[in-house]
């Protein structure tokens, strides 16, 4: 990789993660993150593609409580470089991805018990009224939040292409990588469920069910199965009465009455 790229990819890194936190452009989620990586590396399809794969593992990693998920950008941006610039195909982005996002979900873990000490000094400048120095805790939480993904990027970068890391890649026993997709494939299963499962929308799982039907016994590639499913809710919410409230007509009495007030005045 030349220099050039070298800085850009740091600076996405650095980009997803703080959008880790802000969670307000999402460029954190794989399909962001690898879109980004693909464009400043010069293959935004390969870039697409790999984010894609992986935003359906990755559906269902969320924060739940204290229990920290697995870090999406991390690995999104490290599965990116390695299928981009390692030489490695797009099907073993699920098995780079894994591991490395378990990696990111400890240093994660790390990064935020170090903030605890932001926060306590973000309360005592609250006390003085010290506007600056809550707006630098802030900054300093996000600066700790964009190292965490930049530092093993930058890293990672360095040493993407060689020969060292296309053997080390390489030399992973079939059985690991199968492995590791077979359980990247149920990854996505349990995010599918676990987004149902907070929608609690059962008027609309015949539509669910259709859609797996449909695409099981039919030559529809996503494009079209996606205008179908636009489709389909724009149909839904056409038809249902929760969506489109009909306006009854006044009835005779209440005219009467009605001309009977207007007489009045």
């Amino acid at each position: 990789m030349t220099t050039m790229e070298i800085i850009l990819v740091t600076l996405v890194a650095a980009i997803c993660g703080m959008g880790s936190v802000l969670d307000e452009r999402q460029t954190h989620r794989p399909l962001v993150a690898c879109t980004l990586i693909g464009l400043v590396l010069g293959d935004l399809q390969t870039g697409i593609i790999v984010g894609g794969t992986l935003e359906l593992v990755a559906l269902g990693w969320m924060n739940v409580g204290a229990a920290m998920a697995p870090d999406a950008a991390l690995a999104s941006v490290i599965a990116a470089i390695l299928v981009i610039k390692g030489g490695q195909d797009k099907g073993s982005a699920l098995a780079i991805a894994i591991p490395v996002a378990a990696a990111g979900q400890v240093l994660t873990i790390f990064v935020r018990t170090l903030t605890i000490f932001l926060q306590h000094k973000a309360d005592d400048y609250a006390e003085q009224a010290n506007f600056r120095g809550i707006e630098f805790c802030h900054f300093a939480g996000l600066s700790l939040q964009a190292l965490r993904v930049a530092i093993p990027t930058f890293f990672v970068a360095l040493v993407a292409g060689t020969d060292t890391v296309t053997h080390a890649l390489n030399s992973i026993p079939e059985v690991v990588t199968r492995g590791l997709q077979i359980a990247g494939g149920f990854i996505v299963v349990v995010g599918y469920a676990m987004v149902i499962n907070m929608m609690r929308a059962g008027a609309l799982m015949p539509f669910f069910f259709l859609g797996f039907v449909i695409a099981s016994f039919s030559g529809y590639n996503l494009v079209g199965l996606g205008i179908l499913g636009t489709c389909l809710a724009i149909i839904y919410i056409q038809l249902n009465p929760r969506f489109n409230q009909a306006t009854l007509p006044q009835t005779s009495s209440k005219r009467e009455l009605a001309d009977d007030e207007l007489e009045g005045l």
